[in-house]
């Protein structure tokens, strides 16, 4: 009995975390959330849920080790040896396209607020905002504001990238029949929206995703300077 006790346990130890991780992760790009069980995974690696268990408590901790496994990844591919803007258009972008490919990870990070995939890019954010010498009581604000924009927008797209797959629908089609549904509203109660019906058409939600991410760090540039000063000095205080 022993004996067969410790030659499991030297299976299921010769069984890696990241071999568990890297598997998990296929899985998760080809079924999405649903189809991660730990019965898919031990077909799969071959072995028995207990090997698996053995590094993992449950599935909540292997989405978060996937997702983490995604992001050190993601941000690893992006320079920090440029100005703080453009480091954040850059991590930003890379986030997008990386939730774009693996549409999981969106649901991932908001399922787990405060652990480490979610700090990393709150971390690398943040760094950045320090460079740009955002004071310190907004530095909260400007970087809750980047990280909510980045992932909800990221996250949105890869929904309606899943959907249009589950429904076979194209892009171009379906903004084509929305632009005509609205193009029908009427004009006195919804005249912004008519007035964008050609945009809707023809945008690009990449572009407009880096356009977003602009508005907000001219948003945060003018807060700073409104704060601080347009070269980092404290504003001269008015004489009473």
């Amino acid at each position: 009995m022993e004996k067969t006790s410790t030659a499991r346990q030297r299976r299921e130890q010769s069984l890696t975390r990241a071999q568990i991780i890297t598997v998990a992760i296929k899985l998760l790009d080809d079924t999405g959330e649903s189809g991660l069980t730990f019965q898919a995974l031990s077909k799969l690696l071959a072995t028995g849920p207990g090997a698996i268990y053995w590094h993992v408590a449950n599935k909540s901790d292997l989405m978060t080790a996937a997702c983490d496994a995604i992001v050190s990844r993601t941000l690893g591919t992006t320079s920090v040896d440029v100005p703080p803007e453009e480091a954040i258009r850059a991590i930003a972008l890379e986030l997008f396209d990386t939730i774009d490919a693996h549409p999981w990870v969106g649901g991932a990070l908001m399922h787990a607020p405060g652990q480490l995939p979610m700090v990393r890019i709150f971390e690398r954010i943040g760094q950045q905002l320090r460079s740009l010498d955002v004071p310190a009581g907004r530095e909260w604000a400007a970087v809750s504001t980047l990280l909510n924009y980045i992932l909800g927008v990221a996250g949105q797209n890869a929904a309606n990238a899943k959907l249009a797959k589950v429904h076979d629908l194209k892009r171009s089609s379906f903004l084509e029949d929305v632009s005509a549904a609205w193009s029908k509203l009427d004009v006195n109660e919804y005249p912004f929206t008519r007035s964008v019906v050609d945009q809707l058409a023809s945008h690009d939600d990449r572009k407009d995703f880096v356009d977003g991410i602009d508005f907000i760090l001219r948003g945060i540039a003018a807060e700073r300077e409104k704060m601080v000063g347009p070269e980092g000095l404290e504003p001269p205080t008015k004489r009473l």
